[in-house]
């Protein structure tokens, strides 16, 4: 089952502090939103930006802005870092090994 997708206006935000307000376009209360949950994308929101935004609860059972959009803002994903971790790793063993054969060949 699909989760809704509601509409706002970001009403206001704490940059320092990483949360503000979003003023939903159909008229129910503001809903908090916290930076953590604008994951991927490419700049940080200002006032008077239009989000898109699901409604989950905190631990208190209070509810929040999650999985939040920037309208026009481009969705930027973290990059897989398994390759780079491998390259490295493969370098290390390739130079301990020239080391080891270096050492062998002159005793």
């Amino acid at each position: 089952m699909a989760k809704t997708v509601y509409k706002g206006v970001l009403k206001t935000w704490k940059d320092d502090r990483g949360f503000g307000f979003i003023q939903p376009d159909n008229g129910d209360k503001d809903i908090f939103v916290h930076i953590s949950s604008l994951k991927g994308m490419a700049r940080r929101p200002y006032r008077g930006d239009i989000l898109y935004y699901q409604v989950g609860q905190d631990e208190k059972g209070k509810f929040k802005a999650i999985d939040v959009r920037i309208e026009g803002v481009a969705y930027q994903p973290k990059a897989k870092t398994f390759a780079g971790w491998w390259l490295w790793l493969s370098a290390l063993i390739l130079a301990l090994g020239s080391a080891a054969v270096a050492a062998y060949l002159q005793k």
